[in-house]
């Protein structure tokens, strides 16, 4: 059975993403909780750390992917420079994983970024966070660390991807850092 699913261009303060936001910040609590003694309250302040209107247009967006009303994605960015998006809070929820949700979420926020003339999107994910790895590479985002450093060491891996020709990567050079980003 083909599944369908709306994507509605909305905001971190509606509350058909409140489940999401929340199970993101469960994820991160479990996934790195020795660095977040805080628990889920302390991920979610720092889900929170963004306000609302940097993940709305002219230069931001932020979209759920709903299946018969209920959120089961989405995502955001916001502006990292003149001609670079930021991607932010994608996420998955927990049931509809591994059925091309992410990769949807992903798709229309890139199509929202191109629409709002940015060149470039770039983003980072947390070491711990395989399924995102495999994500990012399989939609053509290039890395920006150095693979032959241990995943841990660089704490958050960047990625980078040109949104005008994605097989170009010489076009993201000064996105990527000297060493590994490390902590905050």
């Amino acid at each position: 059975m083909l599944l369908t699913y709306d994507v509605v261009d909305t905001s971190p303060l509606d509350p058909l993403a409140e489940p999401l936001l929340g199970g993101l910040a469960a994820e991160y609590a479990t996934r790195y909780r020795e660095f977040r003694p805080g628990g889920v309250e302390q991920a979610r302040n720092e889900i929170d750390t963004y306000p609302a209107e940097h993940f709305a247009p002219p230069s931001g967006a932020f979209v759920l992917l709903l299946h018969e009303g209920e959120a089961v994605g989405g995502g955001a960015f916001q502006r990292y420079d003149a001609s670079t998006a930021e991607l932010k809070r994608i996420w998955t929820h927990d049931a509809w994983r591994r059925r091309g949700v992410a990769r949807q979420v992903l798709d229309a926020l890139e199509a929202r970024a191109r629409g709002q003339g940015y060149r470039r999107l770039y983003l980072t994910t947390g070491y711990r966070q395989p399924e995102a790895v495999g994500l990012y590479l399989a939609a053509g985002y290039a890395p920006l660390y150095d693979p032959a450093i241990p995943f841990e060491v660089h704490w958050r891996l960047p990625f980078g991807k040109d949104l005008l020709e994605s097989a170009r990567s010489d076009t993201l050079a000064d996105l990527r850092r000297p060493g590994p980003l490390g902590r905050r």
